[in-house]
């Protein structure tokens, strides 16, 4: 059964924020930095102008 489950994603949380022009290099230090906690960092500009950063566990 942990077959099927590898590779997959699990959302842990998103949070919603006014853009900031940096936020980019901030998930990407969180990525390099968390990486061996299984923790992966996405972030998305909405069409409403706010930014969504999110959490998964992977």
């Amino acid at each position: 059964m942990e077959e099927q489950t590898k590779g997959k994603l699990e959302l842990v949380a998103t949070k919603s924020f006014k853009p900031y022009d940096d936020m980019y290099k901030i998930v990407d230090y969180l990525n390099k930095s968390l990486k061996h906690k299984n923790l992966m960092f996405g972030l998305t500009k909405n069409d409403d102008g706010f930014m969504t950063i999110t959490i998964y566990e992977v």
